[in-house]
């Protein structure tokens, strides 16, 4: 289940955000300083920014969050991270993966409107790329970005919302 983030949620989204595996696929890898954390809490308090919690079995156990909304086509940019430590114990860390990528994709095109959902990944995080195209989500060519003098390879993923509704996703994707 998908919810509106709250103040009682920011501690916690930090706390997921700084994890170590969570640091490396993102394009900024270093520990996110509280300072930061409450500049980005505050594009979502703005609305520039939609965080979301994701609740597995009723428990807070990641955020996935939209931004860079673009009204002239219809499309944003998403992202989204767990609770690792607390679903990869109880091995629920997989079909949280799964369940969330679910729940967000029909978010995006059902709640939000959007036209198109796009996103950013690392090369080198295969594990996300290949759920993100087992989702119907296409590839862009490899682009680099410096990001605080570190060089990543990226791809920039894409999906619409007529692929979505024609792969028939919500009833394939288990």
């Amino acid at each position: 289940m998908l919810r509106d983030a709250t103040e009682a949620d920011k501690e916690k989204i930090l706390v997921w955000r700084n994890h170590p595996r969570v640091r490396e696929t993102h394009f900024l890898m270093r520990v996110i300083t509280p300072q930061e954390h409450e500049g980005w809490w505050a594009t979502v308090l703005a609305g520039t920014r939609r965080a979301l919690i994701y609740e597995r079995s009723g428990v807070p156990a990641g955020v996935v969050h939209f931004g860079k909304f673009d009204p002239a086509e219809s499309s944003a940019h998403w992202g989204f991270f767990l609770d690792i430590d607390s679903l990869e114990p109880a091995g629920d860390l997989l079909p949280a993966w799964l369940e969330l990528e679910r729940e967000a994709i029909d978010y995006a095109f059902d709640t939000l409107g959007l036209v198109v959902l796009r996103g950013e990944t690392l090369v080198h995080n295969t594990v996300v790329r290949q759920l993100h195209r087992r989702f119907g989500f296409t590839e862009s060519p490899v682009f680099a970005r410096d990001v605080e003098g570190i060089r990543q390879e990226a791809v920039v993923t894409e999906l619409t919302a007529a692929d979505h509704r024609r792969r028939g996703a919500r009833s394939r994707v288990r």
